[in-house]
């Protein structure tokens, strides 16, 4: 453990906000500026086998500073928050021992939740239970189990990317295993932590976020996603892989929908799934939010 002298002065700073709005960017900014490493806190980021479906950092971004937690896993590894928050607390405290501040960055709320305040200890759910809820899966779709939880868990519904079809089976679960709604188990009190936390949002006018989420959709697809979801096919139930970007090509690949309506379904729900990102870092209060551009301002209210 840090002695009570390092314990002043270390911070982990958060850097949170939607998908496509410059995070990766101001980290690697941040990073340089106070001489420390970055910890990516992205759920899909972690596996060496999806990369233009993540938007993970190219190599030369890479190379700009030490990351930590991208191409860590292999997609045939299930890798919770709860695991990530183990690892992601083991190797800060580990930076911390040369570094006064160390840089966190990722848009999936859950797993930076996790290393911030801890997880609750979710009661495990019957096999029997997750068997049924998956067998409605196969058989009727996501949006009768999106209508369920919209029922009766409202709070999570609208926090949560409801088109990631293991966040909502598990929500389902433990609603079905304790009577009470997932979100229940998420208020809980914050795990102590043995340092600083310092929240920045990003965030930016709506219209040119959808318009930067379109531009990176676009550019994805250039970049071969459609190559890159078909090398996977095989492994296209894993959690990861149901989500924007793959879900909607392996639905083109099986001739659900056509190329037209997956392209257009990909910016679509991305756009929806950065209104839930807003929605869910917004609930921090401690979070002070900047636009992109105004770096200076970040660097001062650190320093400050």
């Amino acid at each position: 453990m840090l002695d009570s002298k390092q314990e002043h002065k270390k911070t982990l700073i958060v850097i949170v906000g939607p998908t496509a709005v410059g995070k990766t960017a101001m980290a690697i900014q941040l990073a340089q500026q106070f001489d420390t490493e970055i910890i990516s806190a992205d759920s899909r980021q972690f596996y060496r086998e999806m990369n233009i479906g993540t938007a993970k950092p190219t190599p030369f971004e890479l190379s700009q500073a030490p990351h930590h937690f991208i191409n860590s896993h292999t997609i045939e590894e299930d890798y919770s928050a709860g695991d990530f928050e183990r690892d992601a607390l083991d190797k800060i405290e580990s930076l911390f021992q040369t570094k006064d501040k160390v840089i966190m960055v990722g848009g999936s709320g859950l797993f930076v939740k996790a290393v911030c305040e801890g997880l609750d200890n979710l009661p495990k759910a019957l096999p029997e239970t997750r068997e049924q809820l998956n067998k409605k899966f196969d058989t009727a779709g996501i949006v009768p189990l999106q209508e369920y939880l919209k029922e009766v868990d409202p709070v999570y519904y609208d926090a949560v990317d409801i088109s990631n079809v293991q966040r909502v089976i598990r929500a389902l679960e433990v609603f079905e295993t304790t009577g009470l709604p997932f979100s229940n188990f998420l208020n809980h009190k914050k795990s102590h932590r043995s340092f600083h936390i310092l929240t920045i949002g990003l965030n930016m006018d709506r219209a040119d976020l959808y318009e930067r989420i379109n531009q990176r959709v676009d550019l994805m697809l250039q970049e071969g996603l459609l190559e890159e979801v078909k090398s996977l096919i095989s492994y296209q139930h894993k959690p990861a892989l149901m989500t924007v970007g793959y879900a909607e090509i392996f639905d083109f690949l099986q001739g659900i929908i056509s190329w037209e309506e997956a392209v257009d379904k990909i910016k679509q729900n991305s756009r929806r799934y950065a209104k839930r990102q807003i929605t869910w870092f917004k609930k921090d209060k401690n979070t002070i939010w900047f636009d992109p551009k105004d770096k200076n301002q970040i660097i001062d209210y650190i320093q400050s």
